[in-house]
């Protein structure tokens, strides 16, 4: 019998090393056995284009062939790094109702991606880890619970607040701050908005709130969870507030309701947030 799922992998920003997609196809065979899905990774995930995975028609195009093929069941995203909002636009004109069907994960830069689909009417969108994660320690963890989940929908990959907000959405914040306004921004009246983030000053997660704060449509969102921000940096001097305090600090400014934090980030114990309503 063959494989229940075909998921395809396209990279929207920065390359692959051909040696993670063999390493991720592996452990899926090993980890999952006669459940174990059919993974293709585009050719496109191993080109080089200056900073990003091929230019940004070739980023494009296999994403729109991956997610308009019948014979895909979901698209996960290789990695983020940057480049996903260049090809976002021109991919999202030429997507079929075939593609709509399909369930999309992935997080970081790819948030850009995502948030668009889920505006667009798309409804198996979700923030979650992604087969980069396998090179950090321990990734393989984080890689399995996306796969349980990409499989049966596994509970235990989801981010438990999302079993129970009602409609969520999660961002990296500065993906976040950067599609406000654009045609790539999607409608989050009403919905649970996580946010998390890597290898930032705090003076500049301090700006990134204020533009997302300031926004008339996010002060619709039902409240503001803070998931993990790892790696910031050092600043020549001390910011005076650590990272929840400026999230509460811009949420009170805006009125927007503080709901504490989120089990999601840039490491192996991210979790799964579908866009929308937890299925």
């Amino acid at each position: 019998m063959g494989p229940s799922l075909r998921i395809g992998v396209v990279a929207p920003g920065t390359r692959i090393d051909p040696e993670l997609a063999e390493r991720v196809t592996r452990f899926t065979a090993d980890s999952f056995l006669d459940r174990a899905p059919e993974i293709v990774f585009h050719p496109q995930c191993f080109l080089s284009a200056g900073h990003f995975a091929g230019d940004d028609d070739a980023r494009a195009a296999s994403f729109v062939s991956m997610a308009n093929d019948p014979g895909f069941d979901a698209i996960w995203f290789a990695r983020g790094g940057y480049g996903a909002c260049r090809m976002a636009e021109r991919a999202l004109e030429a997507l079929n109702e075939t593609a709509k069907s399909k369930t999309y994960l992935g997080y970081s830069d790819a948030g850009a991606l995502l948030g668009a689909l889920y505006g667009r009417g798309f409804r198996q969108v979700a923030h979650g880890p992604m087969p980069i994660d396998m090179i950090r320690p321990g990734g393989e963890a984080a890689v399995k619970r996306a796969l349980s989940w990409l499989i049966d929908r596994s509970p235990e990959s989801v981010e438990l607040g999302a079993m129970f907000d009602g409609r969520n959405a999660a961002y990296n914040i500065m993906v976040l701050s950067s599609v406000l306004g654009t045609a790539l921004e999607p409608n989050l009246s009403d919905h649970v908005l996580m946010l998390e983030d890597v290898g930032e000053y705090l003076y500049r997660i301090d700006r990134a709130m204020f533009h997302i704060t300031s926004s008339a449509r996010m002060r619709q969102v039902r409240g503001i969870k803070l998931g993990r921000l790892s790696d910031i940096a050092e600043n020549d001097k001390p910011f005076g507030a650590d990272e929840e305090g400026i999230v509460k600090y811009w949420c009170a400014r805006a009125g927007i309701a503080y709901l504490g934090r989120a089990d999601i980030g840039h490491d192996i114990e991210n979790k799964i947030v579908p866009f929308g309503l937890a299925r």
